[in-house]
């Protein structure tokens, strides 16, 4: 049997990646999401807005990266969520929570000192495909 690389997708929604990746890979029936910014669909980044903006705009871009891959939240089997001030954990899990609804895919919260271009936090994640 030839084996296949995976589907690399990246969602019209969101600006073309910066860097060497893909916003998205499928392989062996997962979706696996690279990490995701605060990003706008002009590409500007929101590391001045309040965390709370800049977390609402990284659930709209994993909605949207997920949509592209033709899965959704509903499906997430991980989620991994880097937050640049431990402070910042509840206000995001009170925001993840109406978010993401009933559903309770595995997840972590994982303070770091500071995160690429300044952002309060960057999400990746695994869904079923």
């Amino acid at each position: 049997m030839k084996e296949t690389g995976p589907l690399l997708v990246n969602a019209a929604e969101l600006p073309a990646p910066a860097g060497h990746y893909s916003h998205a890979a499928i392989a062996g029936g997962m979706v696996y999401v690279s990490g995701l910014l605060p990003s706008t669909s002009e590409g500007k980044l929101l590391s001045a807005e309040p965390f709370e903006q800049q977390a609402g705009q990284v659930l709209r871009n994993l909605d949207a990266v997920l949509a592209s891959a033709g899965t959704s939240r509903e499906k997430l089997v991980q989620v991994r969520v880097y937050v640049a001030d431990v402070e910042h954990w509840g206000a995001f899990n009170r925001l993840y929570a109406d978010w993401i609804g009933a559903h309770r895919p595995a997840r972590c919260v994982v303070p770091v000192p500071a995160l690429h271009y300044g952002v309060a936090l960057e999400v990746e994640a695994v869904a079923l495909a």
